[in-house]
């Protein structure tokens, strides 16, 4: 049992993950002011450690290192330590996740652990999860302290010397004056479908080997493909529809509550890394739902309200807003919450429902998970019930059946951890999941989720026309960054699409003045990652490429085209345009690291037809259900009642005409008011 007798500095913190910390007999300090000076007064080296709440590797140098009091000894002798969660300041994570890579010469991950100089915040040494006694090829983790603590002392000269050049490598990479295109073209497009082909898995789906990550913006890349291409369609199509059944089907989901797991560790999806993200979650709903309206097949809707349940009954607060994530150990061991014995299973069940279920899950054949059983699907309802001579209908129920009683018993398991801040960036995604696939398949409740969530947030975190990015136990904190308003800015406007509220699309354009005011990079283009008062220590980053999520510069560029042509601004066009010009060169290079600027740059090449519905609330559901039965990927749809008179840019253009109408609109310019669903359809593009 861990001594909760001591507190250090993270006790008054409210972020879980350093809470966790708090007892620790590490002297650990939250990245502060007065810590910052701390290190300086005494000359002694920071010791940076990074991680998050739901990450098991972190959990895991925790228990052996960080509650070891000869360990904590050690480390609060030679150094000043500090504790940060990753997901409050991401401006940290990058910066010293680039300086990890420089100095090891190898990607990072989490625990990060790096050693930093006190005067100028320098990086000298850094790893990730180093073991309390040496094996797997690392160094025991006193040794590291032990070594890292006499180079500081007895090698000044080599130490600044390396810290001269990796300044002038991050002052370089900061200034480096890419060339923005002068013009945007389709062929990063067509290269970056041949790459994911090339890496595609025709068998289990996914791209690349174990381990195998869902990345959304390669499937929302080719969702788009598909929907907009004939030629490359069907390519892109395959590749879509077989990914997403193989997830679905796998244990990266859970089979009885919904949710998609971060990660499989391997290339079937069959195990996961069972921490649940609500960053991959939402996008991962909108895909679904969108795939299921291509393409009717009832799997990809089964995973949209699965995944939505789980969000709705899990991951949102009383007051509305999403938390970030839920653990992926529970009792100290990864999975247990999730794993099943047979014979459990079987005690729970009818015969009738287990004769189904464990050939359905793989009961029937051994064990894939430390001895015991992670559901996966084995065989498909079809083949079942021919076995067992009863109806697909009939086997349905019965496993439906059967996942609730198990639902209700896994129920009553210690849960994993909730890591219940809420974090802007994170609910800008999820509201675009809820509302983008609430509006495909029908669920006002789904809306109406993600409307609470919005409430929140602009409630508690957006002030005096700023955002701030994390809140939790009453307190809203920390500037926010590019992702927390690119991703609100999605969101809101896949919100008004799903039902409108002229308070959500001004808001949005709020979002986006502050958006172009205090992070557009005004020389070359695009958005730095940080506000221009906000400080970061090393340098400022802006990226394009993707990482854990969509890239911020992608999903702003996207939402300032559609936001720019819905109010006729052009100020939000041309820095949507500018972005992707500036990011057109890395994007060319290495197109399938950057699907989420091919997907925006394929919308200022071709801008998605607008559909703005004027009605009222008699007469607008209808024309929405039509539209809905045409569906279009790309389209953007606003239904207005025709007593909002609030109205500016393109929208203003679009008055009412009688009891309801449609207009059409591409670019700037829109149709003749359209008074009858045929005519609609008429004018919809094929």
């Amino acid at each position: 049992m861990r001594d909760t007798s001591h507190n250090n500095g993270l006790a008054g913190e409210t972020s879980p993950y350093l809470l966790q910390h708090a007892h620790n007999p590490v002297d650990w300090y939250p990245w502060a002011d007065d810590t910052l000076a701390l290190a300086r007064t005494r000359n002694t080296p920071i010791l940076l450690s990074i991680g998050y709440s739901a990450c098991h590797w972190c959990h895991v140098m925790a228990h052996e290192s960080f509650e070891d009091p000869n360990t904590a000894a050690l480390m609060n002798q030679a150094f000043v330590n500090i504790k940060v969660d990753r997901e409050e300041r991401p401006d940290l994570d990058r910066v010293y996740q680039l300086a990890h890579q420089i100095l090891a010469q190898r990607g990072g991950g989490w625990p990060l652990t790096v050693f930093l100089t006190p005067d100028d915040l320098t990086p000298f040494f850094a790893g990730t999860y180093f073991p309390l006694e040496a094996r797997y090829g690392m160094p025991a983790f006193r040794e590291v302290l032990t070594r890292v603590s006499a180079f500081f002392h007895g090698q000044q000269l080599q130490l600044r010397q390396q810290n001269a050049s990796l300044q002038q490598l991050f002052r370089r990479i900061e200034t480096e004056n890419t060339r923005p295109a002068e013009t945007l073209d389709s062929a990063p497009l067509e290269a970056a479908q041949r790459a994911l082909a090339e890496s595609f898995d025709p068998r289990f789906g996914g791209f690349g080997r174990a381990p195998k990550f869902p990345h959304a913006p390669a499937l929302e890349f080719l969702l788009r493909r598909a929907a907009l291409d004939a030629d490359s369609g069907a390519g892109a199509r395959h590749m879509l529809t077989t990914s997403l059944t193989r997830m679905a089907e796998g244990g990266i989901y859970d089979q009885l509550g919904g949710g998609f797991s971060r990660y499989s560790v391997d290339a079937e999806w069959n195990i996961p890394h069972f921490e649940k993200m609500l960053y991959d979650n939402g996008p991962l709903l909108g895909l679904y739902a969108h795939t299921w309206k291509l393409t009717a097949e009832p799997l990809f809707k089964q995973v949209a309200e699965g995944i939505a349940g789980w969000v709705m009954g899990e991951m949102q607060a009383p007051a509305g807003a999403y938390y970030a994530s839920l653990d992926a150990d529970s009792e100290g061991h990864e999975g247990r919450y999730y794993v099943w014995n047979n014979q459990e299973i079987r005690a729970r069940l009818t015969p009738q429902e287990y004769a189904l279920f464990a050939p359905h899950y793989g009961l029937d054949g051994p064990p894939n998970f430390e001895g015991l059983w992670h559901l996966c699907v084995r065989q498909p309802i079809p083949d079942l019930a021919q076995a067992a001579g009863i109806t697909a209908t009939q086997a349905t129920a019965l496993l439906e059946s059967a996942r609730s009683k198990l639902l209700a018993a896994r129920a009553q398991r210690v849960r994993p951890g909730l890591d219940d801040k809420v974090l802007s960036a994170w609910n800008g995604l999820m509201i675009a999941g809820m509302a983008n696939a609430g509006r495909l398949l029908g669920h006002d409740d789904w809306i109406d989720s993600a409307a609470r969530a919005a409430q929140f947030i602009h409630a508690h975190l957006w002030h005096d026309g700023r955002l701030l990015a994390s809140w939790r136990a009453q307190r809203a904190e920390l500037p926010a960054y590019l992702d927390d308003y690119a991703f609100l800015l999605h969101g809101l406007l896949e919100l008004v699409q799903a039902r409108w509220h002229a308070q959500w699309f001004d808001w949005a354009q709020a979002l986006a003045d502050a958006l172009l005011t205090h992070f557009e990079d005004q020389t070359r283009g695009g958005f730095w990652f940080t506000a221009n008062d906000q400080a970061t220590p090393l340098h400022r980053p802006k990226t394009f490429g993707e990482e854990s999520m969509p890239a911020g510069n992608a999903v702003a560029a996207r939402a300032l085209l559609a936001l720019g042509h819905l109010c006729a601004a052009p100020r939000y066009l041309g820095a949507g345009e500018r972005a992707l010009k500036a990011a057109l060169s890395a994007a060319s290079r290495y197109p399938d690291g950057h699907l989420s600027t091919l997907t925006a740059l394929s919308d200022a090449l071709q801008p998605p037809a607008m559909v703005i519905l004027r009605g009222n609330n008699q007469t607008l559901p209808e024309w929405r259900l039509a539209l809905n039965q045409k569906f279009d990927a790309r389209r953007i749809e606003l239904a207005i009642p025709n007593a909002d008179a609030s109205l500016s840019g393109l929208l203003a253009q679009c008055a009412p005409r009688g009891e309801v109408c449609a207009y059409v609109c591409r670019g700037t310019a829109c149709s003749l008011p359209i008074t009858s669903l045929n005519d609609l359809a008429m004018a919809l593009p094929p």
